[in-house]
C-alpha cells in the first residue's frame, strides 16, 4: 500500500514557512511517517486542546494560505478544511514546529464545536472561558493567599485554592480581582486589601514600586522560589491598584495580545 502523502518527491524535509513570526527558523519531517506530520489543534485563548490531525506539505500550505486549518484525510485520501462542511471553521493564530521537527502545535480560534459529535474538544471537554470560571468555582476550596508582611488579608479565605481538573492557573488572576473589587465596594474592618484602599493611589502605587523592587532583588540575588514569591506580591498589588482606577488585568492581557499581532506600532 502507498502511505506517501507529500505531494513532492524532489525532497522530504521542507523549510518551515513563515507565519506573523510565529513559526521558527527550522524543517518539518515529512518523511518520518511518510509524508504525515501530526497537527494538535489548540484554543489560542483557552489553551485548551482540541483535537489531533494529520497534515501533508500541501495540506500546510493551505492552511497558511487560507487562515483555515486544513488536514489531510487518511481514510478519504484528499485534503479537509474543518469546518467546510459543518462552518465549525478553525481559524489559525500560530504555528509551531516541536524539537524533532515531526510534530505541529497548531494555535486557533474554533468558530463552534470542534467534534462532529457536537462537543467543544474531540474528548469531550469544555472549552469556554466562562464555563471553565463557573467549573472553577465548583472546586473551590477555603486557602489564604501567602502574605509579605503580617497578613496580606487574613479575610482572604475565601479565595480560590484551585483544585480543579483545569490546569489553567491564568484563569484565578481574573477570580481574584473579582474578590479585590468585592473588597472595594464592600470596605471590610480588618482587611488588608480594605487598608490599601483606604490609604489612597498614592500609597497602592508606592507598594507596586515596593514589590517590584524586592523582585528585582530576588531575581539577581536571590532564590527561584523567593523570586515567584515577592513576584506574586507584586502582582496582587498591580491588581489592586488597577481596581481602583477602574481597569481589569484582562487589559493588560488584551494590551499585550495585540502587540503579538502583525504590524503593531508602539504608541
Amino acid at each position: 500500500m502507498n502511505t506517501d502523502y507529500s505531494d513532492k518527491s524532489s525532497t522530504t524535509r521542507q523549510p518551515l514557512p513563515s507565519l506573523m513570526g510565529g513559526v521558527g527558523g527550522g524543517s518539518i519531517d515529512f518523511a518520518k511517517m511518510g509524508g504525515l506530520v501530526p497537527a494538535i489543534i489548540q484554543d489560542a485563548d483557552t489553551k485548551t486542546v482540541l483535537m489531533l490531525g494529520y497534515m501533508n506539505e500541501e495540506a500546510l500550505q493551505k492552511t497558511l494560505d487560507t487562515k483555515k486549518v486544513t488536514f489531510w484525510s487518511r481514510s478519504r485520501k484528499c485534503l479537509w478544511t474543518k469546518g467546510e462542511t459543518s462552518g465549525n471553521f478553525l481559524h489559525l493564530v500560530d504555528i509551531k514546529v516541536d524539537c524533532d521537527n515531526d510534530t505541529l502545535l497548531v494555535k486557533a480560534h474554533p468558530d463552534g464545536p470542534t467534534c462532529h459529535t457536537g462537543t467543544d474538544t474531540c474528548w469531550g471537554e469544555v472549552n469556554s472561558i466562562d464555563e471553565l470560571r463557573m467549573m472553577n468555582d465548583e472546586y473551590k476550596s477555603q486557602s489564604s493567599i501567602n502574605n509579605h508582611q503580617s497578613s496580606i488579608d487574613n479575610q482572604q479565605s475565601s479565595i480560590i485554592n484551585q483544585q480543579s481538573s483545569i490546569d489553567n492557573p491564568l484563569l484565578f488572576l481574573s477570580d481574584l480581582q473579582d474578590f479585590i473589587e468585592k473588597r472595594h465596594e464592600e470596605m471590610p474592618e480588618g482587611s488588608y486589601t480594605t487598608s490599601l484602599f483606604k490609604d489612597g493611589l498614592n500609597r497602592m502605587a508606592q507598594k507596586v514600586g515596593e514589590e517590584a523592587l524586592e523582585l528585582v532583588i530576588e531575581a539577581c540575588n536571590g532564590t527561584n522560589e523567593r523570586m515567584i514569591y515577592e513576584g506574586s506580591d507584586m502582582l496582587y498589588h498591580l491588581i489592586v491598584l488597577l481596581t481602583s482606577k477602574g481597569m481589569r488585568i484582562e487589559d493588560m492581557a488584551r494590551e499585550l495580545q495585540e502587540r503579538h499581532q502583525p504590524g503593531w506600532k508602539k504608541h
